[in-house]
């Protein structure tokens, strides 16, 4: 595991280490709103989006357009037709894959290496992952924990949780921890402008 402190976050920040890229894997999603909302949380984060085809709607859908906001103007995107044009483009790349079959927690893992590129597969929110795939990669199989009559999470949700929870054990580097936008003390300012 690697420990990460202030100092060692700051340096890497700083001086543009080539840090970890989180590569979020859709495969076969079937519904634009997850999508979109999916594509919204990759640019949020600076994680590459791979989506895995056929798809049974376009990516210029309107819904899509609608939950990613304009954020999706800046994300890293590429689609693929097939899985297999995925494997062969990817090459050899340590995949780990969200499924309700595996018996492994994901915050039990360890994505802590900020120099390590971590690639996340999600499935299809009616069959998820091929049970072929899964069987074959049995050591990087991720579960989402939830009560027992329970099948399944919403697809951008499952994205989120596992994404951050990456973020988390890397320090969040690169990414804002008080808010830039309007300012650090925006909440205190914006008092003293009502009085």
């Amino acid at each position: 595991m690697y420990v990460l402190n202030d100092k060692t976050i700051y340096m890497l920040s700083n001086y543009r280490i080539i840090l970890c890229m989180i590569n979020v894997v859709l495969y076969r999603p079937e519904k634009p709103l997850n999508t979109g909302n999916i594509m919204r949380t990759c640019m949020a984060i600076k994680a590459k989006l791979h989506i895995i085809g056929p798809l049974s709607f376009s990516l210029d859908e309107k819904q899509i357009k609608r939950s990613g906001l304009d954020y999706i103007e800046d994300l890293s995107m590429d689609y693929y037709e097939n899985i297999e044009e995925f494997y062969i483009k990817n090459g050899n790349v340590d995949i780990y894959y969200v499924t309700r079959y595996s018996n492994k927690v994901y915050s039990n893992y360890d994505f802590s290496n900020p120099v390590k590129d971590y690639y996340f597969m999600f499935g299809r929110e009616s069959t998820g992952i091929p049970h072929d795939i899964l069987r074959k990669n049995p050591n990087k199989l991720l579960r989402i924990p939830m009560v027992s009559n329970c099948r399944s999470l919403n697809l951008s949700n499952c994205v989120a949780i596992i994404c951050y929870e990456a973020l988390r054990q890397q320090g969040y580097i690169n990414l804002a921890t008080q808010e830039e936008i309007k300012g650090e003390d925006f909440l205190n300012k914006e008092i003293s402008y009502e009085i």
